[in-house]
């Protein structure tokens, strides 16, 4: 079981709430407005925080310091950047998500090494992918064998600057293609893998934890 932060709870915030305690998951939601937490149903059992969400001492209450993943859904942009940016930069939660309104603004967050879900093609199943890594590797795609499986790879930082061939070869997977400053990319022999990238691949099913296990590690050093 892990611990998940929401700031927000919107339908969207309420849905992953809901979703991620179902999965057996514990959860924190924050809102500044404690009549937000009546879209909450009877039953939830997680933490309400109300205050504001890029507030160190609010994201302490909510537990964001023992946090898998933090997921900024509130209704402004400037908010869910900087909340998302405070509980990565200063709590170093590793899996954050942002929602935006402004679609023109995903390279300037794409650059600040931030997933964001534009509000345009928004659903909670977009940031549960982002934040849990079984959804990633669930699959965008599965062949109709059900063998492979296309999903999005979480990649150590270290792997930065090196190339996506050699990403395949050490984990044996294809790269299908990046989302590079919020567009998709095709790959080619000379393509290294950036900070902010995301890394879209091919992959048996049956390896997708070992995969998994391989690109969470820093890249071997060459002797």
């Amino acid at each position: 079981m892990a611990h998940f932060v929401i700031m927000g709870c919107g339908r969207v915030g309420a849905t992953l709430a809901h979703t991620l305690e179902d999965a057996g998951h514990s959860v924190a939601i924050i809102d500044q407005d404690d009549r937000a937490f009546r879209r909450l149903r009877s039953g939830f059992t997680g933490r309400k925080v109300t205050g504001v969400g890029f507030d160190r001492d609010t994201l302490k209450q909510a537990g964001v310091a023992e946090a898998y993943a933090f997921a900024a859904v509130s209704s402004g942009d400037n908010s869910n950047i900087l909340a998302t940016r405070v509980a990565r930069e200063t709590f170093h939660v590793q899996h954050v998500v942002a929602r935006i309104y402004d679609p023109g603004r995903a390279e300037i967050y794409q650059r600040l090494g931030i997933p964001t879900v534009a509000a345009v093609r928004w659903s909670a199943d977009q940031v549960l992918r982002r934040i849990l890594p079984e959804q990633h590797l669930a699959g965008d795609f599965r062949e109709p064998s059900g063998r492979l499986v296309l999903g999005e790879l979480d990649i150590n930082s270290a792997w930065i600057g090196h190339s996506v061939s050699s990403i395949e070869k050490a984990a044996d997977v294809r790269v299908a293609y990046l989302t590079r400053f919020g567009e998709g990319m095709l790959p080619t022999a000379a393509t290294s893998y950036q900070d902010g990238d995301t890394v879209h691949a091919m992959m048996r099913l049956d390896r997708s934890a070992e995969v998994a296990h391989i690109l969470a590690q820093a890249p071997a050093k060459e002797s």
